[in-house]
C-alpha cells in the first residue's frame, strides 16, 4: 500500500506550472496570472517524483479495474461539480475562484468564440474527473501530465529523471520503445497514466462526440501534443483528432480571470446543455 500523501497544496498548481513549462507568446505571461514562491514550485517537483515513481503499468490496470466499475456514487452533473468544489482550499495566492467557476470560465471562453455547443460542454466538463480525489485518491494519481505506461518513458515528459525510481524502467516487458504495444497501434490501444482525463473519458464515452472525447482523454498528454514524443504509437486517426486537443488546451490554460462568472445566471444554459447530451445522473 502506498502511503505517501499528495504534495500539492492546490489542484490548480499543476495547471499553473504548465504556464511555466509551455509558454505561449500570444497569451499573457505567467506573471500576469499567478505567482508562486520557490517552495511551492518545489511541491510541483515533489508531485512529479511521486507520480513518476508510482504510475506503473500494473498500477494503472489496477485503477482501471477499481474505478471503471463506476460503483462509487451516482450524481447529476451539476451535483458532481458541487461535490468537486469541496476540494477548494485557500492556498492559491492570486484567485479565490473555485473549480466550478474555473470550468465556467473555460466554457464561456469557448462559447464566446462561437464553437459548437458540444465543445462548450467539453470545456465545462473537462476537469470533472478530479472527483477522484474525493474517493481517497492522492493527487499524483489524479492530476499531472499524462503519459503512456507499458513502454519506454520519453525524455520529453516533464521531470523525466524521476522515472529512475519507477520499476517499469527496469522491466524488459515495458522499457523498450514499443513495450507491450505495436507500432502505430493507435492510442485507443494504449494505457495512459491514471488520472482525471482517462476517468472522465470513460464516464462520457457513450454520450459525447469523438472530438470532445479526445479533448477529455488527452488534454494532459503534453509530451505528445506539445512535443510529438509518441508519434510511433499514434495512427492517422489520432493525429486528425489531436487537432481538436490542440484547439482546446489554450482555453483551459488561459481563460482564467480573477473576475468570477455569475453562476446563477449561467446555470440554466448549462443545465439545458447537459440535458441535451447527458443522462439525468452519472455513475462515478
Amino acid at each position: 500500500m502506498i502511503s505517501e500523501t499528495a504534495p500539492l497544496a492546490s489542484l490548480d498548481q499543476w495547471e499553473d506550472d504548465l504556464l511555466l513549462r509551455y509558454p505561449e507568446p500570444e497569451h499573457k505571461s505567467k506573471e500576469d496570472y499567478r505567482n508562486y514562491d520557490s517552495p511551492e514550485r518545489d511541491t510541483v517537483r515533489e508531485f512529479y517524483r511521486l507520480n513518476h515513481t508510482y504510475q506503473t503499468y500494473d498500477f494503472v490496470r489496477e485503477k482501471e479495474r477499481e474505478f471503471l466499475a463506476f460503483n462509487k456514487k451516482e450524481l447529476p452533473v451539476w451535483g458532481a461539480m458541487e461535490f468537486l468544489n469541496t476540494l477548494v482550499d485557500d492556498s492559491d495566492p492570486d484567485t479565490d475562484l473555485d473549480q466550478l467557476q474555473h470550468l465556467l470560465q473555460t466554457a464561456e471562453a469557448i462559447r464566446a468564440d462561437g464553437h459548437p455547443d458540444w465543445f462548450v460542454l467539453t470545456g465545462f466538463l473537462h476537469d470533472m474527473g478530479k472527483v477522484l480525489c474525493l474517493f481517497g485518491e492522492p493527487q499524483w494519481a489524479v492530476v499531472g501530465d499524462t503519459f503512456p505506461v507499458g513502454c519506454q518513458h520519453s525524455d520529453k515528459i516533464v521531470y523525466p529523471e524521476y522515472f529512475v525510481n519507477n520499476p517499469d524502467s527496469y522491466d524488459e516487458r515495458y522499457n523498450t520503445k514499443y513495450g507491450v504495444y505495436e507500432p502505430n497501434c493507435g492510442l485507443r490501444n494504449v494505457h495512459m497514466s491514471w488520472g482525471h482525463d482517462e476517468y472522465l473519458y470513460q464516464i462520457m464515452k457513450d454520450y459525447m462526440p469523438e472530438p470532445a472525447l479526445y479533448m477529455m482523454r488527452y488534454h494532459s498528454f503534453y509530451s505528445q501534443h506539445r512535443e510529438g514524443a509518441y508519434d510511433h504509437l499514434m495512427d492517422d486517426h489520432d493525429h486528425e483528432m489531436f487537432k481538436w486537443v490542440n484547439k482546446f488546451n489554450p482555453y483551459d490554460l488561459y481563460s482564467k480571470s480573477p473576475k468570477p462568472p455569475v453562476v446563477s445566471e449561467l446555470k440554466p444554459y448549462y443545465e439545458a446543455l447537459i440535458a441535451k447530451y447527458l443522462p439525468a445522473t452519472l455513475k462515478l
